[in-house]
């Protein structure tokens, strides 16, 4: 048998197909990756995203306001402000139409400067008004984007009158502040009638105008709007408003109210330390009433309540503590309540295995939503 003859491979290169290398991601699809990552709170992962976009398109107005959301929630106060100033004139790479949101992102944080805080608002309810008419116009008009605008009109204005009632800013002592209050509010009412947060901004001008009576029915009427409104409502103010709502209630003595916003606020974070000190001072204030009508109040002792009181001042020390929380009067307030308590005999709850409480949970609610009888405002 012959020696068989070795068989040449056959030269691949011009008949083997070539090698395919995947087309790199879109714009579009950095976007959804980098928005996905921000909602995720992963903040350093997402600006890998973002400079990859601005690599690709250095104008790019969405990743830009996502690069300065970024910088923001790590801390980078700078280099935020420069990426929101980015989008706005005179920079010569701002897009044409300036997003109302980098003018709302900068005069929040232009704490030191409060006229620059308030052309920033002015700024963007100037554009929003815009877009909202615009829509009005629109045959395709979208319900849920009108809400979101006249919501953020609102808020804007809102954030204007909380700047010139600050007490920390000389703008309070201008002879037009309190003109100018009532006039964004009556723009923010009009805009959006029976906005929760406009009701509240106007009862806490009507405290400092000390008018209790006008205030408490402000407060009513924020109660109505607020109460039914769902988690994801885009009208449901922020945890800060709310807690900032919960001491109005807790001014006036609206003690079931303040008790449900906290409940609410409470199911979403229940590590807020500031919800568990108001939740604390709401259920002392209410043993303080007890005893002043005979020593129980909707049918619970002042001993009960001031129990109540003592857990939750507990938790929030605990929760202070471990947060490391900045806030050190609410927490010399916290223990002034405690050493009170203690000379009334009052301890605080059992901790269970688990590291709960043993305590009962009691609903602060009414059949009808009315105002009692002592001026209290009930709840659904």
């Amino acid at each position: 048998m012959g020696r068989t003859r070795t068989k040449k491979k056959a030269h691949t290169k011009a008949t083997d197909p070539p090698v395919q290398h995947s087309a790199p991601p879109s714009i579009q699809s950095l976007l959804e990756k980098s928005q996905s990552l921000i909602v995720q709170c992963d903040y350093e992962l997402a600006l890998r995203f973002i400079h990859r976009i601005l690599e690709q398109d250095a104008k790019n107005p969405e990743a830009k306001e996502m690069l300065g959301v970024a910088f923001l929630e790590t801390g980078e106060i700078e280099k935020a402000k420069l990426a929101f100033q980015s989008l706005l004139p005179p920079n010569p790479d701002a897009p044409t139409s300036s997003p109302p949101s980098a003018h709302l992102y900068l005069a929040q944080l232009s704490d030191d400067e409060p006229k620059l805080a308030l052309q920033h608002y002015q700024a963007a309810v100037n554009i929003l008004l815009a877009q909202l008419k615009g829509k009005l116009r629109a045959d395709d008009e979208n319900s849920k984007d009108e809400a979101e605008l006249k919501t953020s009109i609102v808020r804007a204005l809102v954030g204007q009158v909380e700047i010139w009632m600050d007490p920390s800013y000389d703008l309070c002592f201008e002879p037009e502040a309190e003109k100018t209050c009532e006039d964004l509010l009556a723009l923010a009412l009009q805009t959006d009638p029976g906005n929760p947060e406009a009701l509240q901004a106007l009862a806490s001008v009507r405290m400092s105008q000390q008018r209790p009576d006008d205030a408490k029915q402000c407060l009513e009427e924020t109660w109505s709007a607020l109460k039914n409104l769902d988690s994801d409502d885009p009208k449901l103010p922020t945890i800060p408003t709310r807690l900032a709502l919960v001491k109005l209630f807790l001014e006036l003595a609206l003690y079931s109210p303040a008790l449900v916003v906290l409940h609410g606020i409470m199911s979403s974070d229940d590590q807020e330390v500031e919800a568990w000190y108001l939740e604390g001072w709401c259920f002392y204030l209410m043993a303080e009433q007890a005893q002043e009508n005979g020593g129980s109040l909707d049918e619970l002792t002042w001993q009960e309540l001031a129990k109540d009181a003592r857990d939750c001042l507990e938790t929030c020390q605990v929760l202070h503590r471990n947060q490391e929380h900045p806030d050190k009067p609410l927490l010399e307030h916290v223990k002034e309540l405690i050493t009170k308590l203690d000379g009334l005999g009052i301890t605080a709850s059992p901790v269970n295995e688990s590291g709960d409480r043993d305590e009962d949970e009691d609903e602060w609610e009414s059949d009808d939503g009315s105002v009692d009888g002592d001026g209290d405002v009930e709840m659904q």
